[in-house]
């Protein structure tokens, strides 16, 4: 039965093409518009790593200025000093636990025909890579042993990889970063998450970095940090040990925990942690330590901006115009077909058969608008792309958002199409006979 109304819905339509076009463009301009906004508020508001984001932690510790918060209200600085977070690394209280920051060094190719150029790099613990499940194409990270011992090695993007070593396996070749010589240990595979989640502080669309070196290498070649840095407190001696002693937030602490008792360990442990650093004069504010997962580090650090979530609601507050636009037009459609309702319910046709029938011709343009929402989202996010930079990741269709934008638009169409179909369905036989 589906398919002979689906039949009839298909006849009705060809039978006045402008009018059919007008309804499915009206759909498909009000899906194309609201689809481009929800897929970008999507994208950057989902989970970018949920078969683990619930066991990824960034610890926070309030070590900031006694007279104000580091942020309203009440909130903790979201980087920490050196001296806490290479005493939390060291002690290892956690399943795993990185420390990081962003360096930029010269990369200097031993290819005189590649010219050196300035890269954005991650200095950082081994753990850095089981923990954010970073996918290698050759070799792998370094052990604890690498951190121990200051090694001189590097983790390479596919990228970086591609334009030093035009793609071969570089596991092993040297490289010199900031006239110093690295062994390359691993090249990543492509990793571009879609939100920069474990660096929110320093960006949270920019590009995954070029390459990465131990945190303890870095360090010992005193690094300047190459992103944010905050301090309060400017009694403090000069020179690098000076800096790396100081109350200058500048890194990014991790771990990784496995199960909501070792969080709660965690938890004491910081706390602990915080109360003798109190005894020797640091840490003059209330206790105020925090540990968020990833999903809520995203909330905290508001990733989905107010005006995405702005455009969002105007951009479906068109699209119920559109459909209200629809309604008329589906209205004047059936109204027309009063003479040929009243003679097939003259001839025995029940109401509900009616009403489904036009409600399968509205799933119709609902699927029709669909597939040219469809291509209107795609050419709005690629719009979005070309006129805002680091959106590559996030204003881009997915498999989820195309099903999506098919289902919404069969159902706003349908729902479209309730009130007219209810409309037809009153038409009484008698009297449509009797004027025909």
């Amino acid at each position: 039965m589906f398919a002979y109304y689906l039949q009839l819905g298909l006849r009705s339509l060809k039978r006045n093409p402008i009018l059919t076009l007008l309804m499915v463009f009206g759909i498909a301009l009000g899906i194309g518009t609201s689809m481009t906004s929800l897929t970008v508020f999507y994208l950057m508001g989902s989970d970018p790593i949920p078969w683990k984001s619930d066991k990824l932690f960034i610890a926070q510790v309030d070590s900031w200025d006694p007279l104000q918060a580091f942020d309203e209200p009440n909130l903790p600085p979201d980087q920490m000093t050196y001296r806490d977070a290479s005493t939390l690394v060291e002690d290892g209280k956690a399943d795993r636990q990185t420390a990081m920051y962003k360096i930029a060094w010269p990369v200097q190719p031993e290819n005189p025909e590649i010219k050196p150029f300035m890269g954005l790099g991650r200095a950082t613990y081994g753990d850095f890579f089981p923990m954010f499940d970073t996918p290698f194409l050759y070799g792998n990270g370094w052990d604890r042993g690498g951190d121990k011992e200051h090694a001189r090695v590097v983790v390479l993007s596919r990228e970086t990889n591609e334009k030093l070593f035009g793609g071969q396996n570089s596991v092993g070749k040297r490289v010199k970063l900031n006239d110093v010589e690295f062994t390359v240990a691993g090249v990543l595979d492509t990793w571009e998450p879609r939100v920069k989640y474990y660096d929110l502080t320093n960006g949270t669309l920019n590009d995954s970095e070029d390459f990465y070196v131990p945190f303890t290498t870095s360090i010992e070649l005193k690094t300047n940090s190459a992103g944010n840095n905050n301090c309060w407190n400017n009694n403090t001696a000069e020179g690098w040990e000076g800096y790396l002693q100081s109350e200058c937030i500048w890194i990014q602490y991790w771990v990784e925990l496995s199960s909501a008792s070792r969080v709660a360990e965690y938890r004491s442990y910081l706390d602990n942690y915080v109360n003798e650093q109190k005894k020797l004069g640091r840490f003059p504010r209330p206790l105020n330590n925090r540990l968020h997962n990833v999903t809520e580090w995203m909330e905290v650090q508001k990733v989905v901006p107010q005006d995405v979530r702005i455009q969002v609601g105007l951009s479906f507050a068109f699209l119920a115009v559109c459909l209200v636009n629809t309604i008329g037009l589906l209205l004047a459609k059936f109204l027309r077909k009063s003479g040929e309702i009243g003679l097939r319910r003259a001839l025995g046709a029940k109401k509900s058969q009616l009403f489904t029938q036009y409600i399968v011709e509205s799933g119709v343009i609902g699927v029709s608008g669909g597939l040219l929402g469809l291509l209107l989202t795609f050419l709005g996010l690629t719009a979005v792309r070309a006129l805002n930079e680091g959106f590559e990741q996030v204003a881009r269709l997915d498999w989820v958002m195309v099903i999506t934008t098919i289902l919404l638009s069969v159902a706003a169409a349908i729902v479209a199409g309730l009130y007219p179909t209810w409309r037809a369905c009153q038409i009484a036989p008698a009297a449509q006979l009797k004027t025909q």
